[in-house]
């Protein structure tokens, strides 16, 4: 069987399943079917699910792919769909979490070969971040699918950053098969001081919550000249069907080990600061980035004891310690970014800064040293946010040009 033949019995396949579903989601949209008249479908469907868009531009092409566990085209892998379509993939690059997403947070891994499907797995973390020349010498086109949160400190989009710089630099085509931005309704936060602080949790002049999904956002990087010598990637797009910035997407598979649903996804850009103190964001419990907590009365009435857990969390902060705080689980999903939580927990402790107990983490997850310093003085969140305001309104109006999707 040819790819093309091939290709119309999976996209057929995929079309019965798609409809399969597609009764619970127009019970879901409100939709009514009546003889005769189009139903318009409004479900949002992946950049990964739109096959029929995609094949043309890798038959006869060798592929390379920046994926992980997220990159599903319905319940399927994509690496698992485009080898049923008999695509020439030589082989994949892991970011952070790793290819099957069972790796902690900043842990290093060797590169290695996977058992399901035999591909070598080239790893993206650690010293190596960047695919290499010979990485991609025998490849024509990279994919880069991978579900992401909106956050600046979550290190895809440096893995998505890293790989534009390698495929600029080696003339290799990108496709960018584009998925919604859980946290995509809303633009906060300081823009991050790459002149001081970049890093890997943070390469660009961008807010804590950029507002853009990756294809917006790689747009950006070649439009604004933000790769090395002001090169372009060559990039295609897959758009996501049925989505704007203000519809809500609920993801269907965890993004990292310890961000397990909607509610921890919509809280991270505000507690992730904690990972730099001794307080406890409930890592090594069933509800991280979902309470907080530290091993003193005064921070609370709720109680929780971080433990390790296999392949999610080992030596979590203030492991086996019983924590006071705060139950952060019945927060309303519209709930934004904020310091609310950060500068309620140093005045608690008498803004001690001793408390933070790496400073410079703190200072990179931020994006600068000046927001430390004003909650340690006692600035409120107001007084603070004004003085970041004149830069964040700058990249808002700069962001407009780049998006795909209605705000």
């Amino acid at each position: 069987m040819n790819i093309k033949t091939t290709s119309l019995v999976i996209i057929f396949a995929f079309l019965l399943v798609s409809c399969g579903n597609s009764q619970s989601e127009e019970v879901a949209n409100n939709d009514t079917k009546i003889d005769n008249i189009e139903v318009i479908d409004t479900a949002i469907s992946v950049g990964a699910e739109q096959i029929d868009e995609y094949l043309p531009l890798l038959e006869n092409k060798s592929v390379a792919l920046l994926v992980n566990h997220s990159s599903l085209v319905n319940q399927t892998h994509l690496v698992d769909t485009l080898l049923s379509l008999e695509i020439d993939i030589k082989r994949i690059f892991a970011p952070e979490h790793g290819f099957r997403g069972n790796k902690e947070r900043g842990e290093n891994f060797n590169n290695d070969i996977d058992e399901k499907t035999g591909l070598p797995i080239i790893s993206l973390i650690g010293s190596k971040k960047r695919p290499s020349q010979e990485d991609l010498a025998d490849v024509d086109v990279v994919i880069y699918d991978i579900q992401d949160v909106g956050v600046r400190f979550f290190t895809y989009i440096s893995s998505m950053f890293e790989l534009m710089q390698a495929c600029a630099e080696y003339n290799k085509a990108l496709l960018i098969l584009d998925r919604p931005n859980p946290n995509g309704d809303y633009v906060d936060g300081p823009v991050l001081d790459t002149v001081n602080f970049r890093s890997f949790v943070g390469m660009l002049p961008i807010p804590v919550v950029y507002g853009m999904t990756h294809a917006e956002l790689a747009q950006m990087i070649n439009g604004e000249g933000w790769l090395t010598g002001h090169r372009k990637c060559d990039i295609t797009i897959v758009k996501v069907k049925n989505y704007n910035h203000q519809k809500h997407y609920s993801l269907p598979v965890k993004p990292s080990p310890n961000l397990p649903n909607d509610l921890s996804i919509r809280l991270y850009p505000s507690l992730c600061f904690f990972e730099a103190t001794k307080f406890s964001v409930g890592r090594g419990t069933e509800f991280p980035f979902q309470v907080l907590g530290y091993p003193d009365k005064r921070f609370g009435d709720f109680t929780f004891t971080p433990q390790d857990i296999v392949n999610v969390q080992t030596n979590p902060i203030q492991e086996g310690e019983l924590c006071y705080g705060i139950d952060l689980r019945n927060v309303s999903m519209e709930q934004q970014f904020t310091l609310k939580y950060v500068i309620d927990y140093f005045q608690l402790c008498g803004n001690d800064i001793s408390l933070i107990t790496n400073v410079n983490w703190f200072n990179l997850l931020m994006g600068n040293a000046e927001v430390q310093k004003q909650i340690h003085l006692g600035y409120s969140e107001q007084q603070i946010r004004e003085l970041w305001e004149p830069e964040l309104s700058d990249f808002k109006e700069k962001r407009k040009k780049y998006l795909l999707y209605d705000e």
